[in-house]
Order: structure tokens, then sequence, then C-alpha cells
């Protein structure tokens, strides 16, 4: 079994949910507390032993390579200023030379088509694919969790997560099968079933560990829903000659790709600040104490 070195991650997104934050500002580069949703994806794979980060990227995403670049005129300056703190956090965060690659998808196509992109980064090895829009929180993450699981199974590994079964249609759902450790196996995959049609209410969060014969099939992917090369198709038909397991994950899973999931993971790290948490708690009791309040006047009235 070869270990997952290599990890995706498909950035090339317009982000026309934030607009018009993200005219000019990939939406990757919109910080949750002080720092960027991308960095706590990184900062994920990172723990969970990767050791080439593979960005796909698109036009106006330079910034994300020049976020995980060295910038010396800003290390020196705050060695100068004796703020060792915030520099040895940043050059925590920066990758040793050669561990980042950046390759280019042209074309608005997809999923499938973005990770069909990186084929010749990752090669022929088994890689991890994070959705830059999710982050997680989690000790450990959930990509170290998931790479555990892989060690015993090997395989393709999805990380997985339980919705209300009445908004089951809105995501990717898979069928449980038996039990693999502290996961079980994939019986079915089905992207948004009809309403009460669904095999389980157990959704995909983001999260994979696929083989690389993934890439072979998308090559001749044709498109699906939205007119776009799904991932998810061609998971099904590698199914057919690979065992697929899913990872149930028990931590919180925020979707920053929403303006409503970003808010809710600002609160939520905020609140693990020990500089932060005191402050942000007591700003929203008074909030709710004083949004009640209002209801309650309007509802007299």
């Amino acid at each position: 079994m070869k270990k997952v070195r290599k990890a995706v991650f498909p950035v090339a997104g317009l982000g026309t949910r934030f607009l018009p934050a993200t005219k000019a500002i990939p939406k990757e580069m919109l910080t949750v507390v002080d720092r960027p949703v991308i960095d706590y994806v990184v900062e994920e794979a990172r723990e969970a032993g990767i050791e080439h980060f593979i960005f796909v990227t698109g036009r106006n995403k330079g910034v994300i390579e020049d976020h995980f670049d060295v910038q010396f005129e800003l290390y020196d300056t705050l060695a100068q200023r004796g703020k060792d703190d915030v520099l040895a956090r940043m050059q925590r965060m920066q990758p040793i030379a050669g561990q980042t690659s950046f390759t280019r998808q042209q074309q608005p196509l997809g999923l499938g088509h973005a990770v069909w992109c990186a084929r010749d980064i990752v090669g022929h090895e088994p890689f991890a694919l994070l959705l830059p829009d999710m982050i997680m929180q989690a000790e450990p993450g959930c990509l170290a969790q998931m790479v555990s699981l892989y060690e015993k199974t090997g395989g393709n590994v999805v990380a997985v997560q339980q919705c209300d079964p009445a908004e089951a249609h809105k995501y990717g759902i898979v069928g449980r099968g038996k039990a693999a450790g502290p996961g079980f196996e994939i019986t079915e995959m089905v992207e948004k079933p009809p309403r009460g049609k669904a095999p389980s209410n157990f959704y995909l969060n983001g999260r994979y560990i696929l083989q690389p014969e993934i890439f072979d099939i998308l090559a001749d992917q044709k498109r699906g829903a939205g007119n776009e090369i799904q991932l998810t198709d061609s998971m099904l038909t590698l199914k057919d000659n690979q065992s697929f397991y899913a990872y149930p994950f028990a931590g919180r899973t925020f979707d920053c790709g929403s303006p409503e999931g970003f808010v809710e993971a600002n609160i939520a790290f905020s609140l693990l600040r020990d500089d932060m948490k005191d402050r942000i708690g007591g700003t929203l009791a008074g909030l709710l104490a004083e949004a009640e309040a209002t209801l309650k006047r309007r509802s007299r009235a």
C-alpha cells in the first residue's frame, strides 16, 4: 500500500456567492478570524502527513501562490520590530522549497475536470483531495482520521457526515455497507437523489483519498449535472473495480463557500481563541438578548 503523500486543492472557482467581495480577492483568501480559509485546509493536510501540496488555480488566483511563498521584506521587518511570535507563526505555515505545485484549470468545467488537471503532478500514486470551501474543527483533523482508516483498508476513502434525512436530496449521498474499522464499506453513491430515494443520510463532506486510476476515467468522463464533469460520476465507475470506504467524521464542518457558513466559521474559530472568546461570547450573548427583546416588541405591536 502506497503512502498518501500528495494533496490536491481545487481553487479555481469564481466565488460568485461572495460578490462583490471576491471581485478582486479569491474566495480562498477571505479570512476566518485572522487566517485565509485556504490556510486552514493546508494545515489539515500537513497534519495528516501530506508532503506535496498541489493547487489547481485559475485566473486572478496568483495571490494564493504569493501567500505560500517567502516574503523576505516582511519577515525582515517583523524580526527588526521584535514581533517574534508573529514571525514564527508565519514561518511554521511556510512550505519548504519544492513542496508546492500550481497548475491551471483554464475553463470552469467542474470538480472532476479540476482534479484531472493535476494528473501529471500526482502521477501514479494515491492522493488526497480537499475542497477548500470546507474547513473542519476536530483534533486530530478530518484527513488525519481518514488516513488512519486508509492504512487499514487501502482502496478509496471518503469522509461523510449525517444530515437531516429530509435534506438528503441536496447532497452527494452514499449507501452504507458492512463495517470496516471505524468506517464502513460504500455500497452506492448518488448525487442529489430524489426526495425520499436516498440510500442513507450520509453525505460527502469534501474530503477524499483516491487512487490514481480515477484520472483515466476522468479523461473520458462525459459532462453530467450542471453540464460539468462531475467527480462523483467517475468515482461511480472506479467503484466497479475498486473498494470505497466511508469515514464518518464527527467534528464540525463549515461551508465557507456560503456567506452563512463563512460567518459561522468566524464565530466558531474565534470562540476557540483564548484572546477572543470572552469578548466574542459576551457580544453574542448581548446581541441574542437584544434580538429576542426586539422580536417580543414586534409580536406585541
